[in-house]
């Protein structure tokens, strides 16, 4: 497993059993953490380019962690995966761990990292000790009540119609600015400013992916929340416009062991702030 050599980019290329190839970022190749520390598995918002983002990092080493991030398929250099569902993203998990030598793990997820990692957690019950979500949509139900409340829903309609029509509506998409509140505005201006600008990186890069995430979102996950047998975290905004509020309280009923926390006053990207706070308890769950 060496690392890549393109300019600007030092994840470790990871070959599955299907030839496809994911890139890791994993704290333990730095000086961050320990190779035997506890280890976290970030799963990344959509879109991003796989690499650590800074708050992340630093949570992580505040406490100790090896933080460990896998690329999804068609994202940054990733190879691209079209019909993949969420559960297929366990399955890579668990090859990227074998790889790294890697038992037990806990994860965590933001936006449309959320599904991936519960499916980690859904999947891979010998080696996921706890989960956290932020800002995760629910499995998909066509009523009113997944919909309502997404100040942009364009995306996730369009990948009803599949991955074409999913791909397509992106060549003229523009970014709704509206989505995101006041809070969110605040913390992309300052502590999640990597956020952004990590989304920005992704650019042109992440079309693949993007769709792809969203097509796996609205069709069948290839799991049930019911299958998520250890302890799980939602972290919910309350006033969050992309992924509202019901999002998270359907999370918290179908999950057997949830704790749901509905942060007043934060959004989508402000939710995050709750980080710190979600990696202790994740330490906290995977010791019970």
């Amino acid at each position: 497993m060496q690392r890549s050599t393109r300019p600007g980019d030092d994840l470790r290329p990871v070959r599955l059993d299907d030839d496809r190839t994911v890139l890791v970022d994993d704290t333990a190749d730095g000086t961050d953490a320990r190779s035997d520390a506890p280890t976290v598995v970030w799963h990344h918002e959509t879109p991003h380019t796989g690499a650590h983002l800074e708050p992340v990092r630093r949570a992580a080493s505040d406490r100790g962690i090896r933080l460990v991030a896998v690329t999804r398929p068609g994202f940054g250099g990733a190879d691209p995966l079209p019909g993949r569902t969420v559960a297929d993203g366990a399955r890579d998990l668990a090859q990227v761990l074998d790889a790294l030598g890697i038992d037990s793990v806990a994860v965590v997820g933001g936006s449309g990292g959320g599904p991936h990692a519960l499916a980690a957690a859904a999947l891979l019950t010998d080696r996921v000790t706890a989960v956290a979500t932020f800002a995760a949509p629910a499995p998909f139900v066509d009523d009113a009540a997944w919909w309502d409340g997404m100040a942009d829903d364009g995306g996730l309609r369009s990948a009803r119609a599949g991955r074409e029509a999913r791909l397509a509506w992106a060549e003229t998409a523009g970014f709704d600015p509206a989505q995101f509140t006041d809070a969110d505005w605040a913390a992309l201006d300052g502590e999640w400013a990597a956020l952004g600008q990590d989304a920005q990186a992704a650019g042109p890069t992440s079309l693949q992916g993007g769709a792809d995430d969203d097509v796996a979102f609205v069709t069948d996950w290839g799991f049930a929340l019911a299958d998520v047998r250890v302890p799980a975290l939602v972290e919910q905004g309350v006033d969050d416009r992309v992924i509202p509020l019901a999002h998270g309280r359907m999370l918290a009923a179908g999950l057997p062991d949830a704790t749901l926390h509905e942060r007043s006053g934060l959004g989508h990207v402000s939710v995050l702030t709750a980080l710190p706070q979600a990696m202790d308890w994740l330490l906290r769950a995977g010791r019970e």
